[in-house]
């Protein structure tokens, strides 16, 4: 049995605890949460690492610009982690920053392992396996994206947020903003910040004040790859993956085949890349290999 920690208790979290449950070969060691009480659960709550029961590897569903700290101090302490870090720019410095952290604690670490960036990552690389010279189009949404609605819910003034993504084509997006305002807050303050923030700063922008995001809210997200491109000296070879999904529920599902593989792997960072696809799957790994091939 794989002794389980889940970090955070959101959205992620919770569809975590569910997938765990699911899950014949993990058993929950405990939930770390500052909005827990201890005893509020059938599994340990505790809100401080030092409290952590022995756990092989911690599921981190915080907020992306939470993970970085967080996976390094587990690390070192001799705990494998994974995580949804999902800022793409930022992931090669976290990978090299964790690798060397893994290594201090003889532990391993799965970065990134939600669905994009992670299993569409992997989608991405089998395409261009398949046609080395092309163009791949990805196409999010229309749906909630969780990363940037707690990226927005932390600008000073925002009391709630929601952030749709558009598809606009060719890997083109808009970003819906609807925001639920503190008292006395200017709009056009909130939006020359929400804008200048690096999730929001590199796509069509829109901010809209509503007075309860609730009514809005829908956890579905989804997203179509296209892969256009050559296979040796053939052109015109066309690829295509789609999805339609709950966004927290495949990422917490992602997370835990992430923290079935991590405890495979040598100490060292990892991205879901370069994870051999059968560290995923339970069971036998013959009867997988039969089953698959």
């Amino acid at each position: 049995m794989i002794r389980a920690a889940i970090f955070g208790f959101g959205n992620i979290g919770k569809y975590a605890y569910d997938a765990l449950r699911a899950s014949a070969d993990f058993e929950i060691s405990a939930i770390v949460s500052q909005s827990l009480r201890p005893g509020s659960m059938d599994v340990p709550v505790v809100s401080n690492i030092a409290d952590l029961p022995k756990t092989d590897v911690a599921i981190l569903c915080s907020p992306s610009r939470a993970v970085p700290d967080q996976a390094d101090m587990l690390l070192r302490r001799g705990i494998s982690t994974v995580d949804c870090f999902d800022i793409h720019g930022e992931i090669p410095a976290l990978r090299k920053r964790l690798d060397a952290a893994a290594k201090a604690g003889n532990a391993a670490a799965i970065i990134s392992a939600g669905w994009d960036p992670g299993t569409d990552s992997v989608v991405r690389a089998l395409l261009e396996a398949m046609a080395p010279r092309g163009i791949t189009n990805v196409n999010f949404g229309p749906g909630m994206s969780m990363g940037h609605s707690v990226a927005a819910r932390a600008i000073p003034g925002i009391k709630n947020a929601l952030s749709m993504t558009i598809p606009m084509g060719s890997s083109v997006h808009r970003r819906m903003v609807y925001v639920e305002l503190e008292a006395g807050v200017e709009l056009e303050k909130v939006t020359a910040a929400l804008k200048a923030d690096d999730y929001f700063a590199h796509d069509e922008t829109h901010v809209i004040p509503v007075p309860d995001i609730s009514v809005l809210t829908d956890m579905g997200h989804g997203v179509d790859i296209t892969r256009k491109g050559v296979s040796g000296g053939t052109h015109n070879q066309n690829f295509g993956f789609t999805m339609s999904i709950n966004n927290p529920a495949l990422t917490a599902q992602v997370l835990i085949a992430s923290a079935r593989a991590v405890v495979r792997q040598n100490p060292g960072c990892y991205t879901l890349i370069e994870i051999p696809p059968i560290d995923l799957l339970y069971g036998d790994r013959d009867e997988i290999v039969a089953r698959m091939v």
